[in-house]
This record gives C-alpha cells, sequence and structure tokens, in this order.
C-alpha cells in the first residue's frame, strides 16, 4: 500500500510539473538603431539605420531607407547618401571626407516615418587626438592557451595631459579581424599617462581560431585610435552585455549611447594612428 501511495503521489507531482503554462511576452516599441562612426583620414564612412526588432521576429532586421542623413562640425553641413536607394539603410560620405582633432561633429538624421514617436535624431561625439606609433611588434606565446597566442606589442609617446581613452583594431592583409566590437579592445592611459609605451601588450589573438591564426608573411596592421570616454564606456557596457556590432536589434536598454530621442547605438568621432609589421619565422 505504502508503495502504491508513493506512485501516485509521484504520478501527480508529474503530471503537475509538465502542466501547460500560457507565458505572454510583453513586446517593446520599436527604437531607431544607429550605427556608424568617421576619423580623420579621407574615406567613405557609413552610418547603418535599423530598428529594433522583437525577440522572437524571424525576417530580417528591418532597415530604415530614404532618410536624410548629414554631420556638421558647427560650420558646414556634410549630406551623406544611401548606397543603395531605398534597400540599404546605408548612409555614407564622399571619399573625400575627413575629420579634424579637436572639432565636435554632430550628426542630423531627418526619418521619412516617425520611430518611437520621433522623426529627427542627434549625436555628437569630439574627435580626439591619438600618439603617432613609432612601430609595433608581434609576439607567439605558444605556452599561453591550448595553441598559443599572439601579441601586439605597441610603441609610442603618450602625451600625459588628460585622461586618454584608446582603442585598437587589428588588420591581416587588409582584412579586419576586430570585425566586432566584443572583438575591439579599449583601454585608458592610467599606467601610462605621461610615459613612453615601451612595447605595452595592446591586443591578443587566441591562434585556436584558424581565422585568426597568423602565419608567415602575414601583413600585421594595428590601428590605434583616440576615443571619447563615453564612447569607452559604451563600447565596455555593450560587451559585458555580450552583444556585437553590428547589432541590428540594438543593445540592451541599459547600455549608454549618444543617440538622442529615445534611439540606440552611437555615432563616433576618432583621430587613428597606424603601424604595420610583416610576420617573419
Amino acid at each position: 500500500m505504502k508503495k502504491i501511495a508513493l506512485y501516485i503521489l509521484l504520478m501527480a507531482f508529474i503530471s503537475a510539473c509538465t502542466e501547460k503554462v500560457n507565458i505572454t511576452l510583453k513586446q517593446n516599441y520599436t527604437r531607431l538603431v544607429v550605427d556608424g562612426s568617421i576619423g580623420n583620414s579621407s574615406s567613405r564612412y557609413q552610418i547603418t539605420l535599423t530598428k529594433t526588432a522583437d525577440y522572437f521576429y524571424n525576417q530580417p532586421i528591418p532597415r530604415v531607407n530614404n532618410a536624410q542623413v548629414s554631420i556638421s562640425d558647427g560650420n558646414a553641413f556634410f549630406q551623406l547618401n544611401e548606397t543603395k536607394p531605398g534597400i540599404s539603410g546605408i548612409y555614407e560620405t564622399d571619399s573625400s571626407f575627413h575629420g579634424v582633432t579637436g572639432k565636435i561633429y554632430t550628426l542630423h538624421i531627418t526619418l521619412p516615418e516617425a520611430i518611437g514617436g520621433s522623426s529627427e535624431y542627434i549625436a555628437s561625439c569630439k574627435m580626439m587626438d591619438v600618439p603617432k606609433l613609432d612601430s609595433i611588434h608581434v609576439l607567439f606565446h605558444p605556452d599561453y592557451g591550448k595553441d598559443g597566442m599572439w601579441e601586439i606589442k605597441v610603441y609610442a609617446q603618450e602625451p600625459g595631459d588628460e585622461v586618454n581613452y584608446y582603442m585598437f583594431h587589428v588588420y591581416r592583409n587588409d582584412t579586419l579581424l576586430t570585425d566586432s566590437i566584443s572583438k575591439v579592445v579599449v583601454t585608458d592611459d592610467k599606467y601610462f599617462n605621461g610615459n613612453y609605451i615601451n612595447g605595452l601588450g595592446a591586443v591578443y589573438i587566441n591562434n585556436s581560431h584558424y581565422w585568426e591564426t597568423l602565419h608567415e608573411g602575414d601583413l600585421i596592421t594595428l590601428q590605434m585610435s583616440g576615443i571619447t570616454k563615453e564612447y569607452y564606456d559604451f563600447i565596455t557596457q555593450v560587451q559585458e552585455a555580450g552583444f556585437n556590432i553590428p547589432f541590428f536589434v540594438g543593445p540592451p536598454a541599459n547600455v549608454v549611447g549618444n543617440i538622442s530621442s529615445g534611439g540606440i547605438g552611437f555615432f563616433a568621432a576618432y583621430s587613428s594612428s597606424f603601424s604595420s609589421i610583416r610576420i617573419k619565422q
């Protein structure tokens, strides 16, 4: 009888555990997502506009087309054109455009239809200075991790005039390896402010990742950029939240960007210095 009673109780418990529960998920209102930056060298810089989508949205994230996008520096306006009008949602500058260190650049966006109750968005960012890279050195550590680790060392004079923030990108044979925000490296100058940066390990590359592994003859280029504290904080917050850029669905709401009117994302302006080295055996 005890075994029968125990069996009945067990079946009742299992039945209770497998009972269907209907959960209603709250849908968030749509918001504009802005992703883009400008630099101090002449190039076609791009701004991507998309919309946020619900978690279970199973269609391509909608891009925002036919918007009016421009950048101003306080004196002049620079119009951006959609790369594929009415289709791409990507807006780019003329190839001759370049920013100037010390200037504040403001992004102006006018949408054909309001998103989140607004059709006008702006974002501003100051273009910070950056030390000139004297050189870089690439060193392989065979005992780091499963298959070893590549280290890129930096040599440059840090100005030391104030607290500065830096971002590092890596190119291998003109291909960007740090192609998402999870791979970008950012730092402040707390430990080398005003000193010569004598072989600081700036970027580490996991040799286990075949798409990142370096080989003899590869040309490695390091891009060091001076960024604002606001952009440094934004990148750090998105990395901690585990999101990547392009983040077409938008980063978490608690990540602070610089887009007005409830928009998500960041418009960045930064100057850069480059140095290259070829991998030798």
